[in-house]
């Protein structure tokens, strides 16, 4: 696919990183001239220095010809009008980035007049995210398969798990539910298990189950949470809004949002009736324990500093909150998470990389991929992808044991119809099924890359 992005911030970066190797044509728009030629060397892109939503300089970075374009700059108002543009020059499909809160209901509304097919907002996505990790208190990440009927989740073997300690194989024998485990991350190594693989203290583990299943498994792994009610969010941020909005939608939740700057936290306390906005430093330790940081079932740190989150999250996990869950942009920073126990995690910029890369194999679907789901997990170390079973093939009809599947590629589940197989050795992939694929390798467009 032709695809141009415009607007290369860290998000944009984060994007175009996606991209590479994806085999697509990929064009750079920007006003920042030093930017565009550090990433034309880095990457195999062109790249444009000027205006996104001028028509001249869209016309220059090709999008007569663009099967995408992408509108990532920091004005949402400059995002919406590079859209239109687009849309004038021909290009179908586009993706705008829209932060603020105000155009949310005009811009679901006017997306086909304003010649907009995906409208992307980080800071409501990552809100999104950080709300189910409080409503499901048990697990550290959950994707869903097959229009949620399937689900692909995060869990840590902490102490008192029965998962610590036991094989692959001896787990399929003593459980009742049926799950398959299907990545693993211990310290910053990252395995696709085989049957001999066992489960050590402190594993995050990456598992598929049918989800009307989770719960059950969870409770027979001892893994099964008390539900949150307390929450404490330090950031008043878009993403704190945001947060903070939804969980005041559900009566029980108890809200506390730390801010610092005056004029925001008292915009905050009128928008947000529900929650008690407290106008200081989040990161106050004197702050932290005046507001009963250690009677909290769940932290959240949203400051502007990673650092910050980091070092508050520490001491939230200290002070024996049950789940602390902390914003991180930095990549740099990922493996020392692990290390500093901070288990919980979300990175906006990843989260919307993930959502439009996504959205750009959907539409490579169209065109002969047979991707209908994917995400990407462990900092993007592993890829989740769904397959449609739409062509006949050799393998196809035959047991699993009998066919080679590449290294470090799962065959992690198969929907057929209303049935969820969690396959096995003896389970065959049959025409029409729905296949999920857990994998480190990258760039998978087809079920019949999985096979040697």
């Amino acid at each position: 696919m032709n695809i141009i992005i415009i607007g290369l911030g860290t998000i944009g970066e984060s994007v175009l990183e996606s991209l590479s190797g994806e085999g697509h044509t990929v064009t750079l728009i920007d006003e920042d001239r030093a930017k565009i030629e550090e990433l034309i060397q880095k990457h195999d892109v062109m790249g444009v220095v000027g205006n996104g939503a001028c028509m001249e300089i869209q016309r220059e970075a090709g999008a007569k010809s663009a099967d995408l374009v992408i509108a990532l700059t920091h004005s949402d108002e400059l995002n919406i009008l590079a859209c239109l543009v687009a849309k004038r020059l021909g290009v179908r499909n586009t993706v705008a980035r829209v932060r603020n809160p105000d155009y949310k209901q005009q811009i679901s509304e006017m997306k086909e007049e304003l010649g907009i097919s995906m409208v992307i907002n980080p800071e409501r996505e990552t809100a999104s995210e950080i709300f189910n990790l409080i409503r499901l208190p048990s697990i550290a990440q959950i994707e869903h398969f097959a229009k949620g009927k399937v689900s692909l989740v995060e869990v840590v073997a902490e102490a008192g798990c029965s998962l610590i300690g036991e094989t692959l194989v001896s787990l399929g024998k003593k459980l009742s539910t049926k799950v398959l485990i299907c990545a693993v991350q211990r310290g910053t190594q990252v395995f696709i298990p085989t049957g001999h693989f066992a489960i050590e203290e402190d594993d995050r583990i990456y598992f598929t189950s049918e989800a009307k299943a989770l719960d059950d498994f969870l409770a027979e792994v001892n893994l099964l949470r008390s539900p949150i009610k307390d929450v404490m969010i330090v950031g008043g941020g878009k993403i704190g809004y945001y947060l903070a909005s939804e969980l005041s939608k559900k009566k029980k939740y108890r809200i506390k949002l730390i801010e610092e700057n005056h004029e925001v936290a008292e915009e905050l306390a009128e928008l947000l009736p529900r929650v008690t906005v407290i106008e200081g430093n989040g990161c106050s330790h004197s702050l932290l324990l005046e507001e009963g940081i250690e009677e909290m079932d769940a932290f959240v740190a949203l400051t502007d500093t990673d650092e910050e989150n980091m070092v508050v999250s520490m001491f939230a996990n200290k002070m024996n909150v049950r789940k602390t869950i902390t914003q991180i942009r930095s990549d740099d920073l990922y493996d020392m998470l692990v290390e500093l126990d901070i288990q919980n995690n979300v990175s906006p910029k990843n989260i919307v990389s993930g959502s439009i890369l996504s959205y750009i194999r959907a539409l490579a679907n169209k065109r002969g991929s047979n991707v209908l789901t994917l995400y990407r997990l462990v900092n993007n170390q592993v890829e989740a992808m769904e397959f449609l079973v739409k062509k006949k093939e050799s393998v196809y009809g035959k047991p699993l044991k009998d066919l080679k599947i590449k290294d470090n590629s799962l065959i992690a589940c198969i929907t057929r119809g209303e049935q969820i197989i969690i396959p096995d050795g003896n389970t065959c992939i049959e025409m029409g099924d729905n296949v999920v694929v857990v994998t480190t390798h990258k760039n998978f467009d087809d079920l019949m890359d999985v096979f040697e």
